[in-house]
Parts: C-alpha cells; sequence; structure tokens
C-alpha cells in the first residue's frame, strides 16, 4: 500500500467533517408548530401509542428501518483485537453501506466490555431501539456464544455478518465456480485454511446447500482438524473427520476447492499443482491472499480464482450480501434471519452471475463486456440488481418459513432505494 493511498484513506475520513456518516432530519422542524409537534407536547401522542401496542414503534419512529452496527474490536478487519474505539471507523463504514446500497439507516455502537456476558447484556438492553443489529469485528471462539444468545433474547433480526455473510457471498460464487469445472457441490473435495468464525460459518452453509461434512478438510494451526484430536472446541469438532491427512499439503492433494480464510501466501504454487483438474481457490485473507492470482494462474492454467480484493476478478465481497439480506428482513418484519433466509440469498446472487450484466456496470468498470465466466462467477458490487434479486428472495424465504410477521410488501420488487 502507497504512502498516498494511506494518506488518501486518512484525509477521506478526516475531510470534509471527521467521520462518514451523520444525522439527517426526515420532516419539518422550521416553525414553532413544528417544533411543538416533534417535541413536546405532541411527541405524547405517539409515545401513548407505543405504550399501548409495541409494534406502532414501527409505525410512528424509525426502529423499522434501523439497524446497529456492533462490535467490542477484538478482531478489527485483519488487524486483530486493537480495542472498541479502533473499529469506530469500520463501524462506520459498515453504516455507510447499509444506506448507500439499500437506504437503511444505521448506527455504529462500539461496546468496551470486559467480557462476552457483558457484551450480550448491553446489547440486548438496546435492542429494542433497532430493526436488526449486525455483529460485526467479534473474534472466535466469543462469537459463536454471542451471536448465539443474542438470538434468543432478541426479537429482531441478529446477524454476525463476518460469520454468514462472508459464506453467503463464498457459496454463491463456489456454486457458478463448481458449475464453470464441470464438478457438483456433493462430489467436491473441500479443504478450508482457517478455522475461525468466517470459516466455521462458510463450510456450515455449504453443508446446507449440499456439500458433504465428510469432504471437508478444515485446517487450524495444528494441522487438519480430524477426530482423533483431543484438543478441539465444540465449533472446530463439528467439522473432525476421519481421516489419515494431517497437514496441508496432504488435504490439498487432489482436491477439487481450496478456500483460504487464514493468513497471507500459505497456498505454495507446489500445493497448488497438487490440486485436482480445474481447481477452485478462493483466497480470501486481507488485504495479501493465500496465493497471489498471478502467481496462481501462472502455475495453473485452469485455475479459477478469487480473491477478498477488489483490485482483482472475483471478488468474495460481503457488501454482495449484508445490505440486501437486512433489507429483505426488515421489509417484512423477520424475527430471525434464518438458514433458509441465507440459502435463499445465496441462490439468488449465484442467479444474477449468470444474467446479462448491465450497461451501468460494464461503464464503472470501463469495459466493453462481462459475462459469466471464469472471470466473472459473481455480481459487482455496483450492479443494481442486486437489491431487488436478493432482498426479494429473502423477504420471501422468510415469510414461506414463518418469521416474516408482514406479508411481502406491494412495492417489492424493489429497483433501486428510491422505491424505499
Amino acid at each position: 500500500m502507497s504512502q498516498d493511498f494511506k494518506q488518501a484513506a486518512l484525509d477521506y475520513h478526516e475531510f470534509p467533517r471527521p467521520g462518514k456518516i451523520s444525522v439527517e432530519l426526515t420532516t419539518s422542524a422550521e416553525t414553532s408548530r413544528d417544533l411543538s409537534l416533534a417535541y413536546s407536547p405532541g411527541v405524547a401522542e405517539p409515545v401513548r401509542e407505543i405504550a399501548k401496542d409495541p409494534d406502532a414503534a414501527y409505525r410512528y419512529t424509525a426502529k423499522g428501518n434501523l439497524v446497529a452496527v456492533i462490535s467490542n474490536g477484538s478482531a478489527i478487519l485483519g488487524l486483530g483485537d486493537l480495542g472498541p474505539l479502533a473499529s469506530k471507523p469500520v463501524m462506520e463504514g459498515k453504516a455507510l453501506l447499509f444506506k448507500r446500497f439499500a437506504g437503511i439507516d444505521s448506527i455504529d455502537i462500539e461496546v468496551d466490555a470486559e467480557s462476552p456476558q457483558a457484551f450480550i447484556d448491553t446489547v440486548a438492553r438496546i435492542a429494542e431501539t433497532f430493526g436488526g443489529i449486525n455483529l460485526e469485528d467479534i473474534k472466535a471462539p466469543e462469537c459463536f456464544e454471542i451471536e448465539r444468545v443474542l438470538i434468543e433474547r432478541c426479537k429482531i433480526p441478529v446477524f454476525h455478518d463476518d460469520q454468514h455473510g462472508t459464506a453467503i457471498v463464498t457459496a454463491a460464487g463456489m456454486i457458478n465456480a463448481l458449475e464453470l469445472a464441470g464438478k457438483k457441490l456433493a462430489d467436491a473435495q473441500i479443504v478450508c485454511l482457517g478455522a475461525g468464525a468466517a470459516a466455521s460459518a462458510c463450510m456450515k452453509l455449504l453443508i446446507n446447500m449440499g456439500a458433504k461434512v465428510e469432504n471437508i478438510y478444515m485446517i487450524d494451526r495444528k494441522g487438519v482438524i480430524h477426530s482423533g484430536r483431543n484438543d478441539l472446541t465444540p465449533e472446530k469438532a463439528a467439522f473432525a473427520t476421519e481421516t489419515d491427512k494431517r497437514t496441508l499439503e496432504d488435504a490439498v492433494t487432489g482436491a477439487d476447492v481450496f478456500v483460504g480464510l487464514s493468513g497471507p501466501d500459505l497456498l505454495s504454487p507446489e500445493n497448488l499443482l497438487k490440486m485436482a483438474d480445474n481447481p477452485i481457490v478462493f483466497a480470501c485473507a486481507n488485504p495479501d491472499p493465500e496465493i497471489k492470482p498471478d502467481l496462481a494462474r501462472a502455475t495453473r492454467s485452469d485455475v479459477i480464482m478469487a480473491t477478498g480484493r477488489s483490485d482483482y476478478p472475483n471478488q468474495v465481497n460481503n457488501v454482495l450480501g449484508f445490505p440486501f439480506i437486512f433489507r429483505g428482513a426488515l421489509d417484512v418484519r423477520a424475527t430471525a434471519i434464518n438458514e433458509e433466509m441465507k440459502a435463499a440469498a445465496v441462490r439468488a446472487l449465484a442467479d444474477l452471475a449468470k444474467q446479462p450484466v448491465p450497461q451501468e456496470v460494464l461503464n464503472a468498470y470501463n469495459l466493453m463486456e462481462m459475462g459469466f465466466g471464469r472471470e466473472y462467477i459473481l455480481p459487482k458490487a455496483t450492479d443494481p440488481r442486486l437489491l431487488g434479486a436478493i432482498s426479494s428472495a429473502v423477504a420471501q424465504a422468510a415469510v414461506d418459513t414463518g418469521v416474516a410477521r408482514l406479508p411481502m410488501p406491494s412495492h417489492y420488487p424493489i429497483q433501486s432505494v428510491k422505491d424505499i
């Protein structure tokens, strides 16, 4: 990363005013009558209505279109545990993306909690304020328990995007990559380098979509996770298989898929050469992938490659998922984001990559053409169809599975944030 880019990043966050989000007024506040309606005495009327019927909060307040982005700063990007305050730029950025791509109002909340239980209690006590909660940058294994308990305690969707957002986009890209490779998910031998929150969620969702757990080899710092180990957390133990494979080299030999959610330069060209024909490599460590795309392609001309970076084709980018998943959940007032809703998002995202690419997307990337293929297995983040396709699929899945409290909105499918 150049010094110029570092300075540009700092300037972007400082000017023209510090930060990336602000609060805007949605109604008039110019006259004395406006102020008497907005506050005392007029505000007493919606207060009384909400006291009689809590659902009236969705009618008279911003709750129904408001998502909290909450972190304790224990796993910020690839930077580690730098504390809640240091996570604020990331959480503000998430709020910016919610607004930009899905028209969702969002506020960042950084919690200085001395324990996972303290974090859980804090979030649960403020949950009534919001229509949904996006958890972010919370380290494993604490993140699993935090999310599980908050889902139980809160009556609104709680979604740890580092887990499920990554998993949804990864699964969509994987389905399309396997199709191009002429392979089936149920038959694919999958190696996952990394065993944290994102890795566990990715593999669980792939299993829900049809992968076989016995075909998955997950690798942590001590090697392949197998049934003979006695040092596994419950999350890791779910992927322990009966195998004599012990190392990354053992696992990748003959493998169809490599998913990296670990660190830079950990997949060597020699190990890539050991994979099966038409290998699929999702090297998602950021900013430096497990193997650089140029090196991977120089090593194997048949490789289908994806990374977490925007400067290479096939970016596995959470922004392809979370804004639109929450949009669909909020619009039917879902009480949770369940597995069926996640699977619906996967299918919608995968299907969209097979549709003709709009001209405005081609213009944004200065290309004459772009279409489904080895270098286009996922839509681009600027594709305006993402909002309608994914939010509609998620909302319908919520209705179909009984977690929606409202029917499908009459204005669906959404064409743009202007329709909201």
